[in-house]
């Protein structure tokens, strides 16, 4: 994605042969929607002219006034390159705006971007790299969904073990023409079972990679005749996927975790932003970890954090901090699934990092767990939420939530949420797999 100006998107559509735009955005819970117009409207729609029909779109239905405006984003005009050569399709993102000409504030984009406001406000600019977990499964005669797979492969094994190989290539190529920087790519411990890890980037625009990061391996795993699913659990007896996130926080062009009078510890600032995240990490679950599948992942012995602890050396903590210091230094939250809205789950981490470090909330002493002996409980140490509706309830509770998301978001979020749970626990296992699978 290459920060063009509308003038600019025009002059490439006509020199690249563009026939379609979509103009995409997503959902309160980050499915993707969209609308495609010919090249000959996209005047119209860089005029941000175009407006859809939100009322039967999540968090947008049951408004007075469902119909909203499409604004596109120059900066994220991109060609679609699995689409024709002749004819391309492009996309580009949008944000949401009501008739009145403001800001739709429900909108997924429009809240990261307001944390990210009130991060430059003081000063801050942050940065983060997201390590995105998913499995590639076989489909069935009639192209439906199957979590059946036939490889054996473990954490970094390589092709003929590997058998998404192929596939994981090719995703990893398509991002790259699309102008997404990646830094490496690996099969994990699970059979099937895939990573791909971004370059870091402003928090903002990789919410909107990680998006289109989503679709390229859902599009990409289809040609392949294989099945791509970031649904959180998809098999009980192994590994789950999740969506590690690493934040660095920049002032002034320096990396504040960073501690100038002892590179190999962190500053103060970065214990508060650790402080932030485990103090808030739990009414934030509902958005982090959002299916009732997503509490599956979080259970001690599979490499996910059930407890609110953080440290150096394990990689099954809530929050880790990763060897690399100076500029590098990073601190790593590793609850979220990719299941969840980017948009929001960005917004929310940055939001309770900030406000560790206004609020000087120190963390606890950092935990000394190895891996192997994670599974011994901590005494005193609070756990994620258990499952679900425990998450709904914590959701509910929060005044925090209701301030960085707002209450009108916040009551749509959590009464779909409840329907949801009420469906799972009448239906257990066949509505699981049968919403989850097919659509996450």
């Amino acid at each position: 994605m290459g920060n063009y100006t509308r003038e600019e998107v025009l002059q490439i559509a006509e020199d690249e042969d563009v026939e379609f735009v979509r103009l995409q955005f997503t959902d309160m819970f980050g499915t993707m929607k969209n609308i495609a117009v010919t090249v000959r409207e996209l005047p119209r729609a860089l005029n941000n002219e175009f407006t859809v029909d939100a009322s039967f779109i999540a968090g947008v239905a049951e408004d007075r006034e469902p119909d909203l405006y499409l604004c596109p984003d120059p900066a994220t005009f991109t060609i679609l390159p699995w689409r024709p050569q002749q004819g391309k399709v492009a996309r580009m993102m949008c944000d949401l705006y009501k008739a009145d000409g403001t800001a739709y504030m429900s909108s997924p984009r429009y809240i990261l971007k307001k944390i990210t406001d009130l991060a430059k406000a003081e000063g801050y600019t942050c940065y983060i790299d997201t390590e995105c977990e998913f499995f590639l499964f076989h489909a069935d005669d009639n192209g439906m969904p199957t979590t059946i797979t036939h490889e054996k492969a473990g954490y970094l094994d390589m092709s003929p073990m590997d058998l998404g190989e192929n596939a994981r290539r090719d995703i990893v190529l398509n991002l790259e023409d699309m102008g997404i920087e990646v830094q490496s790519s690996h099969h994990e411990t699970a059979p099937a079972q895939h990573e791909i890890d971004f370059k870091n980037g402003e928090v903002d625009e990789m919410a909107d990679r990680v998006m289109t990061f989503k679709m390229t391996v859902r599009t990409i795993a289809k040609r392949h005749g294989l099945h791509a699913t970031f649904m959180p659990k998809p098999r009980a007896e192994v590994n789950g996927s999740g969506m590690h996130i690493s934040f660095s926080l920049f002032k002034n062009g320096r990396n504040i975790f960073e501690n100038p009078e002892n590179p190999k510890e962190l500053s103060q600032e970065a214990y508060y932003f650790i402080g932030g995240l485990l103090a808030h990490s739990r009414e934030m679950a509902l958005v982090t970890n959002p299916l009732v599948n997503s509490y599956k992942r979080l259970v001690p012995g599979y490499e996910a954090p059930t407890e609110l602890t953080w440290t150096k050396n394990n990689q099954n903590s809530l929050v880790r901090v990763p060897i690399a210091r100076k500029g590098d230094t990073r601190i790593e939250m590793r609850s979220p699934d990719a299941a969840s809205n980017p948009y929001l789950v960005f917004a929310l981490c940055l939001a309770a990092g900030l406000d560790g470090i206004n609020k000087k909330i120190e963390p606890a002493e950092a935990s000394n767990c190895s891996d192997s002996d994670y599974e011994v409980p901590v005494a005193e140490v609070e756990n994620l939420p258990g499952n679900l509706k425990e998450a709904i309830d914590l959701f509910e509770q929060s005044s925090w939530m209701e301030e960085i998301l707002g209450k009108k978001f916040c009551e749509k979020y959590a009464a779909s949420k409840k329907k949801e749970w009420l469906k799972y626990t009448r239906q257990v296992t066949e509505w699981e797999i049968e919403n989850y699978l097919y659509r996450i």
